[in-house]
């Protein structure tokens, strides 16, 4: 999906729950919907901060878990670490990389389709699932493999 896409249906979402379009929060939502790494409230400050010096991390923030509120973005899980936000509501999984703390999307049609156990509907009205895989990308096992190889070199000598 293209930015002008989203932005199409951030004013749509915004004026369905009556929320006034400003520059800040289209800045803030603008700076999300063109970030493929889930970035953080703070990383999403420090960017749109260069087009409105003067606006605050608790306005970022509070208009972040707004737009989740309402549904126009997704609060990505996360454990021990800030929170990160997802723009993409299509249906998708993530994978958390334990080494580097990047999360990748990715999509499985098995994973859309896991029934949900029957105790658990009984006990929760459940409107969405999502599958988060944890270990550790192919990029950082290269590079700690490459650090290993190093590292017996060097004890070698």
């Amino acid at each position: 999906m293209q930015i002008e896409e989203y932005i199409d249906g951030f004013i749509r979402e915004c004026r369905k729950h009556n929320l006034r379009v400003t520059p800040q929060r289209t800045a803030i939502y603008k700076n999300l919907a063109g970030s493929k790494n889930h970035p953080s409230a703070d990383e999403l400050f420090q960017a749109v901060r260069q087009e409105f010096p003067n606006i605050s991390y608790d306005t970022v923030n509070r208009t972040l878990l707004t737009f989740s509120r309402i549904g126009l973005i997704n609060l990505v899980e996360g454990h021990s670490t800030p929170r990160r936000f997802d723009p993409d509501l299509d249906n998708h999984h993530h994978f958390h990389c334990q080494q580097c703390g990047r999360i990748i999307d990715f999509t499985n049609s098995d994973y859309d389709d896991l029934e949900i156990p029957d105790s658990l509907r009984r006990r929760f009205d459940v409107t969405s699932s999502r599958v988060v895989l944890r270990g550790v990308c192919r990029k950082c096992s290269r590079n700690k493999f490459k650090f290993t190889k190093i590292k017996t070199k060097l004890k070698r000598r």
